[in-house]
């Protein structure tokens, strides 16, 4: 703390003056037009939001695990969805239900949910559920980003395809 000196009639006084402590941010904001500080609490705000979702993110991620662990091994089905709702060997297959059993089996081998491949595809929930049924047909882009995000490249999931295709035809 400083003095200065002020004159009140015929004395001299000293007058303690205070400086203003600085904020977290410090000089930086202050030398800022309002502009520019407004940008700079919205950044600030953006950085805990994405905090936020992180943790929340993070939180689910981890349930799901718990669950996942929690979870009887013994239920996984072994039989393929065409088998069990009575395709037989030789009947034909078209290519959107190939496919989509592809996209399916991907997706519950690597235990992802419907919702984490659509979010990470960039494709709604009930389009992609319905691909995966064969009940709509996807275009190129759409198949190769839902392939990315299952962690497959596009021609390795054609191949599954296509192999698929041949052992249902056999």
């Amino acid at each position: 703390m400083t003095e200065t000196a002020a004159i009140r009639g015929d004395e001299t006084v000293l007058v303690p003056t205070v400086t203003p402590v600085p904020r977290e941010t410090g000089a930086r904001v202050r030398s800022l037009t309002p502009a520019q500080q407004r940008a700079v609490m919205f950044a600030q705000q953006q950085i805990l939001r994405a905090k936020a979702a992180r943790k929340a993110r993070d939180e689910r991620e981890a349930a799901l695990g718990r669950m996942r662990e929690e979870e009887p091994r013994d239920d996984v089905r072994t039989e393929e969805p065409e088998t069990r709702r009575g395709r037989r060997r030789g009947q034909t297959l078209s290519l959107r239900e190939a496919i989509g059993h592809v996209l399916r089996d991907l997706r519950t081998k690597d235990r992802k949910t419907l919702r984490e491949v659509s979010e990470k595809a960039g494709v709604s929930l009930g389009y992609l559920s319905e691909v995966e049924r064969g009940q709509k047909e996807a275009s190129s882009e759409l198949l190769s980003s839902i392939a990315e995000s299952l962690g497959v490249s596009t021609p390795q999931m054609l191949r599954m395809v296509a192999d698929y295709i041949e052992s249902m035809e056999d």
